[in-house]
């Protein structure tokens, strides 16, 4: 399925409900943070959003050092964001809660 564009006002109120993320300067993208107790639940979140990212056919540009888990979404193909990435962001949302994010 091909998701287009956002645009700036569906942004900004998807935004409201991303709590945790933030928009990039340009709008193309949303970005957050993660910071576990340990590596063995950053890895469980990441192995966990994997899966999630793989049902939605849709996977994120993260970066991973030891607890911190650093995730940007966007969708290349629409050129920017689009309702996916916030979909993708609420699963890693729920992961993170799961282990007291």
């Amino acid at each position: 399925m091909k998701y287009e564009k956002l645009e700036p006002a569906a942004i900004s109120a998807s935004m409201k409900e991303a709590e945790g993320w933030s928009l990039a300067s340009d709008g193309a993208s949303i970005s957050r943070s993660f910071k576990f107790a340990s590596f063995v639940q950053a890895f469980g979140f990441m192995t966990e959003g994997a899966l999630a990212a793989e049902r939605l056919n849709h996977h994120p540009e993260w970066f991973n050092v030891y607890s911190r888990v650093d995730v940007t979404l966007r969708t290349h193909d629409a050129g920017g964001l689009t309702e996916l990435d916030f979909r993708l962001a609420k699963a890693f949302d729920k992961a993170a809660a799961l282990r007291g994010i």
